[in-house]
Parts: structure tokens; sequence; C-alpha cells
């Protein structure tokens, strides 16, 4: 079904459905890019559109393995992927970073443990920011931001899968943001990047860097990391984990910490 987008939307963001890597699959509207755990290269995928400067991208890493070393990368290209030759290059750094009009850095594997969340976005002056859940860190510089930038993302070593959550791009008194996809994530009871408010307004200053919060105003706290508020609620009803937490309950055990109640993913 087509969108239908207000003046404050930016349009869908999924990824490129064609140009992507030959060991990624896609899914969920093509939000979900998983790459298979037998190998740690061939994850390169795109943004489905252009971003803007200051747009600010959300993605959750779903999947991690231990057993390979470095994580995801993130960063931009002025190539639009329905142009790009198939097969892909196995990854982004160097085989795309060496080629002009690809800009690329790893975020550290700390920063990368499943139900993780990352934004990362490009200034005015051609800076990339990443956001991790607990620092801003500038990765880039020189970006050629006078031309149209897609999104690149090397779903690379312990990092096996990531779901686009959406972007949003703040002003002094607004803020505008991605549209949903045509369709909702497979983890219903996991609140959407829509409901998540920002901290303060962004304006387009370029070392502005506030990012959005992910911090819960619940009076009760998650019943596993015991820090966090519990914002997600299982499909038994009980409203007793944090969006981190819910990931890897549900991938590591697939019931409710409290009544043992299976977590269904339909």
């Amino acid at each position: 079904m087509p969108h239908k987008c207000n003046k404050r939307c930016l349009g869908p963001l999924t990824f490129h459905p064609r140009a992507k890597g030959e060991k990624v699959c896609l899914s969920q509207g093509d939000r979900l890019a998983e790459r298979i755990s037998s190998t740690f290269g061939n994850g390169i995928v795109f943004s489905s559109r252009p971003v803007q400067v200051m747009e600010r991208i959300c993605l959750r890493v779903l999947k991690d393995v231990s057993s390979w070393h470095g994580a995801i990368r993130l960063g931009f290209t002025t190539v639009p992927p329905s142009t790009r030759t198939l097969p892909l290059p196995s990854f982004a750094i160097p085989n795309l970073t060496d080629k002009p009009g690809h800009w690329a850095a790893p975020v550290d594997s700390s920063h990368c443990e499943a139900g993780s969340e990352l934004e990362f976005w490009v200034s005015h002056s051609g800076k990339v920011y990443v956001k991790t859940e607990t620092t801003v860190i500038k990765v880039l510089k020189r970006v050629d931001v006078n031309r149209p930038l897609w999104a690149m993302v090397d779903v690379y070593g312990q990092t096996c899968a990531v779901v686009l959550l959406g972007s949003e791009k703040c002003g002094v008194f607004s803020s505008r943001r991605s549209c949903p996809a045509p369709e909702s994530f497979t983890l219903p009871y996991i609140e959407n990047f829509s409901s998540v408010t920002a901290e303060s307004p962004l304006t387009d200053d370029d070392d502005c860097i506030s990012c959005i919060n992910m911090g819960s105003s619940e009076d009760k706290n998650c019943v596993v990391c015991m820090v966090k508020g519990a914002r997600v609620t299982l499909p038994c009803g009980h409203r007793c984990l944090c969006k981190h937490c819910a990931i890897r309950v549900q991938l590591e055990f697939g019931t409710c910490p409290l009544c043992r109640h299976i977590i269904s993913d339909a």
C-alpha cells in the first residue's frame, strides 16, 4: 500500500532491496538485514533513498556471534544503490572506502551486542557521528554533503543481524521522522522508533549532537538488568523488561522471566 506522508514526514526508509551483499537476506519489508553467521563478510546494504544532512538513522542489533572479530561498519556513499554492479565487494572497508564517494568507519564490538541501538548521521560540515547507548563518537570527516548521500551499513564480523528502526531530523521548533515501513517488525511487544521522544531539540548546528532519549519514565525497573525502565510488555501481559534485555531474553530463553510464558514472534 502506498504511503501518504504529511509535510513533516521524511518518507519511508528501508534497505535497498537489490543492492546487497551476497550473504545478506532482507525481510520485514526490507528493514531486517541478516548475514549468515558462517562468514564474516559480504554483508553490505544501503538505504533505499538518499538521506538528509542531520537525519539520524537508528538501527538495532538483533543478533551477534563471538566467533568473529570486529563488528558493524557505518557510513555514507554518493553512489546510488540502483546503479551498482553486482555482486558487491565483500567489505565496505577497504573495498568501497578506497573508491571515491564512499566513507565508512567501524563501531567497536562492545557497543554492538544484541539489543544495542545505534544512531548515525552526517553534519553540515561533513562530519559523521555515531551514538551508542553510552556515548557519541565522531568517526569520520570530509564527507561530501553537496551531493545526495545514501546510508551504507556493513553487517560485518560479530554483527549478524540489524533492523532499521527509522530516522529523525530535529529542528529548533519541530522534528521530522521517517514514516513506517509497509510491514511491521515481528517482535510486536518491543516499542518502535516512533514512540521514542527526543531528549532535547536538535538544531541543524554542526556541533549539536543531542540524541534520542533512550530512557524511561516508568517507575518499575527491568527485572534483568535492574537499571533501565521496564518499557516492554510481553505477550503474557508482564511489563518487566527494558528494550535491550527483551532482545536478549527472546533470543536466549524465549520465555517471560516471571511466568515462563513462551514469547512468540507472531
